[in-house]
C-alpha cells in the first residue's frame, strides 16, 4: 500500500459518520438506477417482441406509382417552344396485385427469413350473445407462423384443429370475452351481402388490445371467398434476421420493389420515444441520489482539510509535493466511490431480480402477468460512470485546497 493511501484511509476514518451517509447515498444512486434501467429496457424489448410477433419486423404495402405534372417552356406560342414532365409526388394505389412476384421477390434479400401474405377485410360477426365489427385476416397458416408469433399466442385450443378446417378460425381473446365465445363454439361472418357460418378453432392473446378485439385469422382460400377477392393482397408481412436493419432493408425494398414498405421503427415510433423518454427520465430522477452523495463528499473533505490543516503541514515539511496532497484526499472519495459502487451493483442486482417475481397484470400494448426486466452490463455501466464523474468531481475543489495549503501559512494562522 502506498503512503498516499495509508494517509487517505487514516483521514477517511475522522469522519466515519460522513463518510457512510456518502457511501449510503452512492449504494442506493447506483442500485436504483440499474433498476429502473432494467424494468424500462425490459418492457421496451419486450414492446417490441410483441410488436414483431405480430405485425412483422417490415410490411410491404401499396404500389407506388410517380405522378408527373407537364409544364410549357419557350416562347409561348412560338414553334420554339416544347414541353417538359416533372415530378408531382408519389400517388399510392392500395393493395398488391401479384403477391407471390413480390414474395419471391422478398426472399432474395439475405436479412428476409420470412414473408406472408395477408387479405384483411372489414366484417360482422354475428354470435349467440352479441354482434361486433372484426377485420378479417386471411393467411397462409405455414408462411404466417415463419413471420409472427402466432403459434406461441394461443392461449386456448390447438393449432392443428385450424390446420385441418377450412371453416375454421381463430379469435382475439378479447373478441372471446366480448361475444362469449370458446373454442369449438360456432358465429356467422358476414361481409357486404355474403353471410357465412365459422368454428372457433383456438383462440389468440398478443396483449395488444387492439388486435385482440378486431383480427380474425382464417385460410387464405376462405378469405378470398368471403371477401370476394379472388386474386391480390392487402400486404405482405415480412420478417428479418437482424431486427436493428430493418429501416435499411425497408427504404431498399421500397426502392428496388416500388412498393411501399414501412419498418416495425417507423410504425411504432411514438412508443419508440415514450420509452426512450421514460428511461432517461427515471436516470434523472434516481441520479438525484448520486448528487446528494457527491455535495456529501464536497462537505465531509471539505470539513477534513479544515480541521487536518496541521497535518497537511506537516505532510508538505516532510517533503510530499501538492500533487500528494491532492492525491490523498482523491484517494478518499475513490475508497467511498468504490465500495459504494459494488455494495451498489449488489443492490441492483436483487432489487431486479425482486421485481422480476412481482406479479403484474398488464393487458393494452403487450400481455404480461409479472414485472419485465432486461439484464445488461451496459446498465451497471452507465450508473457507475454517473457516479463517478458526480463523486470525484465534488472532490477535485477540496482536493485542490488542501493542495494550496503552505506550512508556512499554517504556523502564521493565515492559511486559507
Amino acid at each position: 500500500m502506498s503512503p498516499n493511501l495509508r494517509i487517505a484511509f487514516r483521514f477517511l476514518t475522522a469522519k466515519k459518520r460522513a463518510m457512510l451517509m456518502s457511501l449510503s447515498c452512492i449504494v442506493l444512486g447506483i442500485g436504483l438506477f440499474i433498476v429502473t434501467q432494467a424494468t424500462t429496457s425490459g418492457f421496451e424489448q419486450f414492446f417490441i417482441k410483441t410488436i414483431l410477433g405480430t405485425n412483422g419486423a417490415i410490411r410491404v404495402e401499396d404500389r407506388i406509382q410517380e405522378t408527373l405534372r407537364t409544364m410549357e417552356s419557350g416562347g409561348g406560342g412560338s414553334s420554339s417552344s416544347f414541353q417538359v414532365q416533372q415530378k408531382e409526388g408519389r400517388k399510392y394505389i392500395g393493395g398488391i396485385d401479384e403477391p407471390k412476384l413480390i414474395m419471391d421477390a422478398l426472399r432474395n434479400f439475405e436479412n428476409v427469413s420470412g414473408v406472408s401474405q395477408v387479405l384483411t377485410g372489414a366484417s360482422i360477426l354475428r354470435s349467440s350473445f352479441s354482434t361486433d365489427s372484426v377485420k378479417i385476416f386471411g393467411i397462409n397458416l405455414e408462411d404466417h407462423l415463419a413471420v409472427s408469433e402466432l403459434a406461441n399466442q394461443i392461449i386456448f385450443g390447438q393449432l392443428e384443429d385450424y390446420r385441418g378446417s377450412p371453416t375454421g378460425v381463430l379469435i382475439g381473446a378479447v373478441i372471446a370475452e366480448r361475444l362469449q365465445l370458446a373454442v369449438g363454439d360456432s358465429f356467422v361472418l358476414q361481409s357486404g351481402t355474403e353471410s357465412r357460418r365459422y368454428r372457433v378453432s383456438a383462440i389468440y392473446e398478443t396483449g395488444v388490445g387492439d388486435i385482440d378485439r378486431e383480427r380474425v385469422y382464417m385460410h387464405m382460400s376462405e378469405a378470398r371467398s368471403l371477401l370476394h377477392k379472388p386474386y391480390g393482397a392487402s400486404f405482405i408481412q415480412v420478417n428479418v434476421y437482424d431486427k436493428n436493419r430493418a429501416t435499411a432493408d425497408a427504404d431498399h425494398m421500397e426502392e428496388v420493389l416500388q412498393y411501399r414498405s414501412r419498418s416495425w421503427q417507423y410504425r411504432e415510433k411514438t412508443w419508440l420515444d415514450v420509452f426512450r423518454a421514460l428511461s432517461i427520465s427515471s436516470g434523472i430522477t434516481v441520479s438525484v441520489f448520486t448528487l446528494i452523495a457527491g455535495l456529501a463528499m464536497f462537505n465531509t473533505l471539505a470539513m477534513i482539510v479544515m480541521e487536518k490543516t496541521k497535518e497537511i503541514a506537516i505532510l508538505r515539511s516532510m517533503g510530499y509535493t501538492r500533487k500528494d496532497i491532492s492525491q490523498i484526499f482523491i484517494w478518499q472519495a475513490g475508497i467511498v466511490l468504490a465500495i459504494g459502487t459494488v455494495l451498489g451493483w449488489l443492490l441492483g442486482a436483487v432489487v431486479t431480480y425482486a421485481v422480476s417475481r412481482t406479479p403484474i397484470h398488464l393487458r393494452g400494448i403487450f400481455a404480461t402477468d409479472h414485472f419485465i426486466v432486461a439484464w445488461s452490463i451496459w446498465h451497471y455501466v452507465a450508473a457507475t460512470i454517473t457516479a463517478v464523474i458526480m463523486v470525484l468531481t465534488a472532490s477535485l475543489i477540496p482536493a485542490r485546497r488542501a493542495a494550496r495549503l503552505e506550512p508556512g501559512d499554517v504556523i502564521r494562522g493565515t492559511a486559507q
